[in-house]
Order: C-alpha cells, then structure tokens, then sequence
C-alpha cells in the first residue's frame, strides 16, 4: 500500500546535532537498496569460494576505507578522518573475520547472510548498551555491514531517484536519511548539501560530529517523517532547535526570515594584542593547525586524555610521542601545555578499567588516579620528555589538592624520564579544587 504523503505544514522536534539553518526540497537516501541481496544455503565444496568472496570483500572495502580517510584527512582533518581509520580496524580484525567464516562453514549460508547474520548480532547488542558513548558505536558497526554488502553485491550508495533524469545527485538538497552515518556525511558532493536529516543517530555520533565539521546543519531522531515525504518536499530545518517542518508556510519562514540558508560563521583570526597573549586551547594534535591559523601565541591547554578517547584504547609511548611531538614542531618555541591523563568523571572509557564509584567527579581521578596507575603515568610523562627535544613543554597536573601530592606527582615524572633525553621542561599545577587554591603561594614556591 502507498504511503500518504504530506502536503501541508508540518512540524517535528528531533536532536539538533549540528547548527544551523537550512531551507530546501528533499532528496530521499535509498536505504532499503540492500533488501533484495541474494540470501541462500549453499553446498559443502561452495564453502571456500564463500569464504574467498569474504576475504576480497574485506580486502576491497578496507582499500575504499583507507581512500577515503586520505580525502577526509585532506578535506576537513586528521581527527575526522580517524572516523575512518577506526571502522578499518574493526574491518581487519581477525577475530571478526574468523567468526564469519565459521557462520559459512557451520551454517552453510553465502558470504552475504554470514556477513548480516555476524554484525547484525554486534549492531544489536550495542544499541541495548547502557552507555550512549558506545551505543552510538553501534552505527559504525552498521556501516561496515553495509560496506561489506554493497562490496559483495557490487553496489554503490544511491539516492531514491539516482537512476531518473530529474535528480540532482543531492546538489542544494536536504538529504533524509534512515540513520546519518560517517559515510553518508562525506562521500556526497557535501560542498553543496544544505542539511541532513535522519531518524537515527545522537549528538556525539561520528556521523554528527563530521557534519559539524563540515559546516551543515542537521537533526537526527526524527522519528517516520521518511514515510511522509517525496523526493522534491520542501523541507526547513534548524540543526539550532532540532525542529524540521514540512512545507513550512509563507507566515513560517516570515518569522525565520530564511531568505538564505544559514550555516555556522567560521572565526576571523585578528592580529596579536600587544600586552595581551592569547592561546589556544586544543584536544586533539590535529587542531594545532586551526590554533595557528587564529594566530595562537602558544597552546594554554592540550587536554591529552582526548586522544585516547578518540582512539578508544590505551595510546603506546610511541602513539603519544607522534602526537605531542607533532604540537611542539608545529608551534615552534610557543609555549605548549600538556594536562596529564585527567579521567575519571564525566571522561570514563571502559579501556582505562576504573573503579566504580558513586560520585566519580571527586573520587579516583586526575593526579590521584596517577599516583596509582604508573602504567599510564610512566608512557605518558617518557613521551613528553621525548617531545621536549623539539621545543619547550609545560606539563600541567590535574585535580591536585595539595603540596605535598604535587610533588609526590613531579617526583614519579621525574624517575620516570631520568634515562631520557630530553629538552626544557617545566610542571605547573590545574588549580581546579578549592584546597589547592588555598595553598596557592605555597604550590608556586615548589613549581
């Protein structure tokens, strides 16, 4: 039965994601492309031509992963582009590569329902996760099932009128999709795309954050407004709001006044203030590019722990070096301050095995988790000291709450690096908790 399609004002209230205003007609996202893959049993000697098809479509799909991570990397960043570099990780891991096989040869299914089968099992136990950081991890999940299909049955993606005269491939279109993934975000012409909008997907997706990146207004969590439109509805979106309306009225879009699409303004660098120092403070390596661009005397705070977030894993010394390294080259004499490993909070990962607590704000964080983790102090503080080479590098404690732990902390720094060269180096304090205030004179004297 055709699906009624609405031809009056509409209103929606979904997740704004990324800001922004956008007013256009639509272009639906195909994803039901996928529904009439071939599904079937095969015979007992068709096992290793399945299993042959699976490891080409790895092969295949890894090589398109890391081409598209290179004009990520180019086009928006290196932080971006590790969205990438992350699903063709998860895509070469020989466990997951194993346990389809084993689906083939133990259930006799082709490579394209093992493949289903094994990630639809994954996708769905991470969406039942608790945790929204990792739930929303589910969608990567999905993305690599989907890529891996459309590898196996040689299909590219595609919008709802790809094939017909009339469409224009998304060019000046708000794209509508079941759920916004990274891919979907970056592999249309995004240059002229005015807006997304999905029934899926949060705010700390990497689908959002590549389409803040970009610059494109979008809200997720829209829930059947697919089934209400057409390619070519009038939509208005405010990725400020989260509101979507369909067909918005002559007396709407007077009180929006949106004459033009609206898209973030990007930031003007002015020049330095004499007297005044200005620095930028960063969470990835990466953004040292944006600080220098805005004329930065220096980087006032590199929050370290942001990397092993991203990366989802512990770094190695070497992983770390290549990072805070890269900062000190680029920023050429400045002043660069590193924050050591501040966790715990509102900044928990499973990977850094922390103990529960009921009010982790006050608890096993900041200095005196470090005090206990030599694991996680020693790599770091030998990375630094291995970065101090390439210029000077201030290293910030956090959440200290007296002298005495300050200097306990500088202490392990110090017996960590002894057999290391390394150039100037000078350890400061977060005065972040009030005790430490209250000892302020006394922490500057030791510094």
């Amino acid at each position: 039965m055709e699906q009624v399609k609405v031809n009056s004002e509409t209103r929606f209230v979904g997740l704004p994601i990324s800001p922004g205003l956008a007013l256009s007609q639509v272009c639906l996202f195909n994803d039901h492309r996928r529904e009439g893959l071939r599904v079937y049993r095969i015979a007992a000697e068709s096992v290793r031509y399945e299993q042959a098809r699976l490891r080409r479509a790895i092969e295949l799909a890894g090589q398109r992963l890391r081409d598209l991570s290179a004009r990520v990397a180019e086009r928006i960043g290196a932080p971006e582009a590790a969205i990438f570099d992350a699903q063709r990780t998860i895509l070469s891991d020989a466990g997951l590569s194993r346990e389809i096989d084993a689906m083939i040869a133990n259930h006799r299914l082709n490579a394209e329902a093992a493949v289903a089968r094994t990630l639809d099992s994954y996708e769905t136990r991470l969406r039942e996760l608790d945790d929204t950081r990792l739930r929303e991890r589910a969608t990567d999940i999905g993305e690599i099932r989907r890529r891996l299909l459309d590898t196996l049955g040689n299909m590219g993606s595609s919008l709802h009128c790809w094939t017909q005269i009339r469409c224009l491939r998304g060019t000046n279109r708000i794209i509508v999709a079941e759920e916004l993934t990274p891919s979907l975000t970056v592999e249309l012409d995004t240059e002229h795309i005015m807006g997304f909008v999905s029934e899926r997907g949060g705010p700390t997706s990497h689908a959002a954050i590549l389409a803040r990146a970009l610059g494109i207004p979008a809200v997720s969590g829209v829930k059947g407004i697919r089934e209400l439109l057409a390619c070519g509805t009038e939509l208005l979106l405010d990725g400020d709001t989260g509101e979507v309306i369909i067909w918005p009225d002559d007396q709407t879009l007077s009180r929006r006044h949106c004459v033009q699409n609206r898209r973030p303004v990007p930031p003007q660098a002015v020049a330095p203030v004499a007297g005044v120092t200005v620095m930028a403070n960063i969470s990835r390596a990466a953004e040292v590019v944006d600080a220098l661009s805005m004329q930065a005397e220096g980087i006032g705070l590199y929050r370290t722990e942001f990397e092993f977030l991203a990366a989802e894993r512990l770094l190695d010394e070497e992983e770390q070096v290549a990072h805070y390294a890269s900062v000190v080259r680029a920023m050429d004499g400045r002043p660069v301050h590193f924050r050591l490993l501040d966790i715990g909070g509102d900044k928990e990962a499973p990977f850094f095995d922390l103990p529960k607590e009921d009010n982790p704000y006050l608890g096993f964080r900041g200095s005196r988790l470090l005090l206990s983790r030599p694991d996680l102090l020693g790599p770091q503080a030998r990375a630094l000291a291995r970065a101090s080479v390439h210029g000077p590098v201030h290293v910030i404690y956090p959440m200290i709450v007296e002298v005495e732990q300050f200097v306990r902390l500088r202490r392990l720094f110090t017996e960590a690096i002894a057999d290391i060269p390394a150039g100037p180096i000078f350890h400061g304090v977060m005065f972040e908790v009030p005790a430490a205030c209250l000892q302020a004179r006394e922490m500057l004297e030791v510094a």
